[in-house]
């Protein structure tokens, strides 16, 4: 069954997330789009002294906030080992005081690095979620997708992080694979089923510009699931993540109950974040912006007591108010029309003129105040997108 109820239980002003960016990897996949960099102990030293020195900027205006999660994303964010992790967490308390059961705090790992001792030192300096990316239990698809580990090493994985006694353990998932079948896919599925886990992210592979994968994408295109193929893909993993006991509670998100991603649910309903680290974006009073995606340049205008921004972008007030909406959407949930408005102030004749028409084309409903996407909304959400942004 789908997750129902608001998420917004807080004032949404006051509560903040936190992101690191930990760009470290032994190997960039050939799918990945995201800045990374060699493992090597020089960087992490120059990167640790820059999320420092990015905290410390920020230090006035997280006063009085109330913070509900701190993302540990990447490249492979278990590379910068439990000490220095537990460093900035201790930076994170000086300027923000948490109770660590309080919060959420997870942290992105590679099942190839994962050892039960790793993650119990990970527990022991805060950690209580850790999101593994498995992305397939095919091996041939992993070879594929150049992933370093194998099928057996990501269901050890998810053993040792749990015999750590980290229970809360999210995997994503990866369709739209190029040779992937129906039938490895369900096999995929299957193998799910048994695992200790209590969250999924489930994403369709996409090929991005300055990847190995664009590089080669003419003949990557002809060996990938057809448009069929990919909705009957999305669809099985519905129905067969609910018998498993993972309720969908977002587009691509599905969790056992209560169980869902804090962090992301910000993402979805504007609550400020900050990032940090190089290539970290934020969102802050309404204005989006990146950090450089350079680690060099990065230190080097943080120690000029710069901003390393190198992009920003503040919409107006209508076409940010779309721009919420459409995002809220993905939420299974729906959007309460009052809630939103008191939040982000009234919707536009326009913007309710495109609601109405994505309802009678069947693509969201309206009941009791609140919209929602149907079957055929979460089928074609771009469409959803296209219609209100």
């Amino acid at each position: 069954m789908p997750m129902t109820g608001n998420f917004l239980t807080h004032n949404l002003q006051e509560d903040v997330s936190l992101y690191f960016h930990i760009p470290f990897c032994t190997k960039k996949c050939d799918y990945c789009h995201f800045y990374v960099l060699p493992d090597k102990i020089s960087y992490h030293a120059l990167l640790l002294e820059g999320l420092e020195l990015d905290l410390m900027r920020w230090a006035n205006e997280l006063k009085g906030k109330r913070l509900v999660s701190i993302y540990f994303g990447g490249g492979t964010p278990s590379l910068l080992g439990a000490g220095p992790l537990a460093l900035i967490l201790e930076k994170v308390h000086s300027v923000l005081p948490f109770e660590t059961q309080n919060i959420e705090i997870t942290l992105e790992a590679n099942p190839d690095r994962i050892t039960s001792s790793l993650m119990q030192a990970y527990a022991s300096a805060g950690v209580n979620r850790v999101s593994i990316g498995v992305q397939t239990l095919d091996d041939s698809l992993l070879q594929t997708l150049g992933r370093t580990h194998r099928a057996n090493a990501a269901i050890k994985a998810i053993e040792a992080t749990l015999s750590a006694g980290i229970h809360n353990i999210s995997i994503d998932l990866m369709y739209d694979i190029p040779g992937q079948t129906l039938t490895s896919w369900e096999h995929t599925l299957q193998q799910i089923q048994n695992l200790p886990i209590s969250h999924l992210s489930l994403y369709n592979l996409t090929i991005e510009p300055h990847t190995v994968f664009f590089k080669y994408r003419d003949s990557l295109q002809k060996l990938l699931p057809d448009a069929e193929c990919s909705a009957s893909m999305y669809q099985i993993a519905r129905n067969s993540l609910e018998s498993f006991g993972l309720h969908q509670y977002e587009i691509s998100a599905f969790s056992r109950p209560n169980l869902h991603s804090r962090h992301n649910i910000g993402y979805w309903l504007a609550r400020p974040f900050l990032g940090f680290g190089p290539s970290a974006f934020s969102y802050w009073q309404g204005r989006r912006f990146r950090a450089v995606a350079n680690l060099n340049r990065y230190i080097q205008t943080l120690r000029q007591q710069q901003s390393p921004e190198d992009f920003s972008e503040k919409l107006d007030p209508e076409p940010h108010r779309r721009e919420l909406l459409t995002i809220a959407l993905r939420l299974l949930s729906g959007v309460n029309i009052p809630t939103f408005e008191t939040a982000h102030g009234p919707l536009s004749p326009e913007t309710l003129s495109s609601l109405q028409k994505l309802i009678l084309q069947g693509f969201i409903t309206h009941q009791n105040n609140t919209i929602a996407l149907t079957n055929q909304g979460l089928l074609f959400y771009d469409t959803v997108a296209s219609e209100l942004i």
